[in-house]
């Protein structure tokens, strides 16, 4: 799977969720217009649990979690930033979504950002719309 985002590594958090911990994922937010799956489209495989809001995403051929449509985001994608190219070094995250308190940690973000999902908003929509435009 390739794919090619913009990205703020100054953005980079970390989530104390089962999966999150358990993967090892370092989250970097982007917009779904500066996302575009290159390649990987038909191995690109989607779990999702309790809501069904959230679309994991991983690769059927690696296993890889590049990226997935969050919860607490469903209009927006998040990047693995593990998965990025030419990321030398340790990465460390300055922010962090208590994942373990999930309503909570929302009700907390919205409060102190004013960024509330589009009440539309579902993952499964986001990921459908990077499906269509994919290379590949």
């Amino acid at each position: 799977m390739r794919f090619r985002a913009e990205v703020d590594l100054d953005l980079l958090s970390h989530c104390s969720c089962s999966i999150c911990i358990k993967k090892g994922i370092l989250h970097l937010g982007t917009d779904p217009a500066t996302f575009q799956l290159l390649r990987g489209k038909n191995a690109l495989t989607s779990y999702t649990f309790g809501t069904g809001v959230a679309q994991h995403t991983f690769c059927s051929h690696c296993g890889m979690h590049a990226f997935y449509i969050p919860r607490a985001n469903p209009h927006r994608i998040s990047v693995n930033a593990r998965c990025l190219d030419d990321i030398d070094g340790e990465l460390e995250a300055h922010r962090f979504f208590d994942g373990r308190h999930w309503e909570d940690a929302q009700r907390r973000r919205i409060a102190e950002t004013g960024e509330a999902p589009p009440s539309d908003a579902h993952g499964a929509k986001t990921l459908q719309a990077i499906l269509d435009r994919a290379l590949e």
